[in-house]
């Protein structure tokens, strides 16, 4: 009897210790970016306007200027997107720009899990707009509108260069957030 307890205790240990490791897959990793502190520069435009950019940042002039608009391109630098600028001299009543405006942001609201938006009223430079903040796999997590209510429209969102994947994006964001308020606090229309 002893050799057979000895035989199934044997089995057991031989068993046991062929354990099978199970490569279980890691999630996919994303690089940390290192920025640099946020410095900025004055940069005026032919547009009409100025404000502060990061001085990370470029402009560029894609398409030119068109009747009643003009067209630029900031480059986000090292945050790998863009900042799509769209300025007018308002031809239709204001109401025309800001429902297209909006329009624009209701397109990516459905893929949002959340959204933000700030009023902006600076009355002694005659700037008004709501700045947005999308927030989930969206497009484009940040857009905005400025005006003086009169005469002049900007509309401005950025695209990243990439798909939209909030988690990773979640530090880039947060960095050009106050890239973005800066713009936006320093914004002037050029008389």
């Amino acid at each position: 009897m002893n050799w057979k307890l000895g035989v199934i205790l044997v089995s057991f240990i031989v068993l046991s210790s062929c354990e099978e490791d199970i490569n279980i897959p890691k999630p996919p990793a994303y690089l940390r970016l290192e920025l640099p502190d946020h410095t900025y520069i004055s940069y005026v435009d032919s547009c009409q306007y100025s404000y502060d950019l990061a001085s990370i940042y470029t402009v560029e002039n894609p398409s030119g200027n068109k009747q009643n608009m003009c067209y630029r391109e900031i480059k986000l630098g090292p945050l790998n997107g863009t900042i799509y600028f769209r300025y007018w001299d308002m031809v239709e009543p204001l109401s025309y720009y800001v429902n297209n405006a909006n329009d624009e942001i209701d397109r990516h609201k459905g893929m949002a899990i959340d959204v933000n938006d700030q009023l902006i009223i600076r009355e002694k430079d005659d700037v008004y707009g709501i700045i947005f903040q999308l927030k989930g796999d969206v497009a484009t997590p940040f857009q905005f509108y400025l005006t003086d209510s009169t005469d002049r429209f900007v509309y401005g969102e950025v695209l990243f260069n990439m798909s939209p994947n909030y988690d990773s994006l979640i530090p880039t964001l947060d960095y050009l957030r106050k890239d973005l308020n800066q713009l936006l606090e320093t914004f002037k229309w050029n008389q």
